[in-house]
């Protein structure tokens, strides 16, 4: 009988440190977020708005790159390129069934037709850069994390080599998805299309359109706030000639590609839904994924995939050793300084939005509740399928948390960018940033009695 108490005993001490050590994170988080909300809040305002708009930048443009190149170049190498290939086959499947649940949603609470696709699409793309490093951040800041010595170095570089996918579904199937519909314009006879007028001070902007990707507003082309893709495909039936030009039109206003390829010529050579493709495929701005946390990912597998280089840069007898010990200093302020400038979001409050308190319901329920649970069923089977690194928590861990964090705050800035539904990308970004608090802390706990029960 004592040894079945002391067992039990065991068992709940277990049972308790193990609740400690996954909520203690997420706690850490939480307290760096109300510092950040209190220090913004409009009845305080003890820090203007400016200064977290300045603090998201210096996040985008040098503590968030710091943080990659230092944990993603020591520790990738041409090998773990190729064994760590399915966290951006992970990144693409969450935000595919992502999709399915968002069809699902926008099916059953049947929003407005012009947030069908916005309500898909905010479903889908979940935070798979900044939340996650943070989360990863917190969890391995205690020297009695469960994930090992080498728990903060190889989970943020986990999080880093998901980075490059993202980005490019981002300026692709997110761009496209966040179009705004035809409906939205007011067409008048000479074709000029009139819409809502953009502010044009950085500062009326909510705080979300900065926090994760600052400047994309600024980085507008001729087409972002259009509706392209209806444009192009739609057919001449549906609406009048004078309202859809032809995709011929759009190609001959852009003097890149009209001199080099005449009309004539082409329609000889070319089928027409090819050429509408083409078309659409010219007008996405994928130069814009060069930015300094995507320098920061292709130098770091430059430098680590190249071991006389890397001998150079990495180790404590590197000659350029000093170098990355400056960077990981500033690397340090990455995870504070997003949480600061996610309370200070979460300061500004939910803004007024039209889609409707039934699908804002729905888009939270499936991306912070069902859509983890299908992860978890994911996750599983591409381990028994022996995808995945043998005896790695860390690596399932963050391939966990993939599906479990809320919309990525960068759908407000494309939102932003495109024209259309910022003021609902905002509140819905709020309600589910808020409920995240609840969600994250359950799957947490979840997640850590899966993991550290195989361990």
């Amino acid at each position: 009988m004592e040894s079945v108490s002391i067992q039990n005993q065991t068992k709940m001490r277990s049972t308790k440190e193990d609740l400690i050590l996954s909520i203690l994170p997420l706690l850490k988080l939480i307290c760096l977020a109300v510092i950040g909300l209190i220090l913004g809040h409009p009845k305080t305002q003890l820090i203007p708005k400016a200064t977290f708009k300045l603090l998201s930048k210096l996040v985008f443009a040098l503590f968030l790159p710091c943080l990659i190149f230092i944990h993603l170049g020591e520790t990738i190498t041409l090998q773990n390129f190729v064994r760590w290939w399915f966290i951006p086959v992970n990144v693409i499947l969450s935000t595919v069934i992502g999709c399915v649940l968002g069809l699902l949603v926008a099916k059953i609470c049947r929003p407005s037709p012009e947030y069908f696709r916005f309500t898909i699409i905010m479903t889908a793309f979940g935070n798979t850069g900044n939340l996650p490093l943070a989360i990863v951040g917190s969890v391995c800041h205690s020297a009695e994390n469960p994930f090992g010595p080498e728990c903060h170095k190889t989970g943020t570089a986990y999080v880093s080599f998901a980075q490059w996918v993202a980005v490019l579904l981002v300026y692709t199937l997110v761009y496209h998805m966040m179009e705004p519909p035809m409906e939205y314009y007011e067409v008048i006879e000479d074709g000029t299309e009139i819409q809502e007028e953009a502010s044009t001070n950085d500062l009326s902007r909510p705080l979300l359109v900065e926090a994760e990707w600052p400047g994309m507003e600024d980085r507008e082309t001729e087409h972002c706030k259009t509706p392209l893709i209806a444009r192009v495909f739609q057919s001449a039936s549906s609406l009048s000639q004078s309202s859809i030009p032809e995709p011929d039109s759009l190609e001959e206003n852009d003097p890149a590609t009209a001199p080099r390829s005449p009309k004539s010529l082409r329609c000889l050579v070319e089928p027409q839904m090819v050429r509408r493709i083409r078309i659409v495929a010219e007008k996405t701005p994928l130069l814009h994924i060069l930015q300094p946390p995507t320098f920061a990912t292709l130098l770091a597998f430059f430098v680590g995939m190249v071991p006389p280089v890397k001998s150079v840069v990495y180790g404590e007898d590197a000659p350029l050793s000093f170098i990355t010990d400056s960077l990981d200093i500033l690397a340090g302020a990455m995870v504070p300084s997003v949480m600061l400038v996610l309370g200070g979001m979460l300061a500004e409050g939910p803004t007024e939005s039209r889609l409707g308190i039934r699908t804002t319901i729905g888009i939270v329920v499936a991306r912070l509740l069902v859509l983890p649970l299908v992860g978890i069923a994911v996750v599983y089977l591409a381990d028994k399928s022996k995808f995945l690194i043998p005896g790695d928590q860390m690596y399932r861990f963050v391939l966990l948390l993939q599906y479990t964090t809320p919309s990525a705050i960068l759908l407000g800035a494309i939102a932003s960018l495109r024209g259309y539904a910022v003021r609902e990308a905002s509140a819905l970004l709020f309600w589910q940033h808020v409920f995240a608090v609840f969600s994250l802390a359950i799957y947490v706990i979840i997640y850590f009695k899966m993991l550290l029960s195989y361990v």
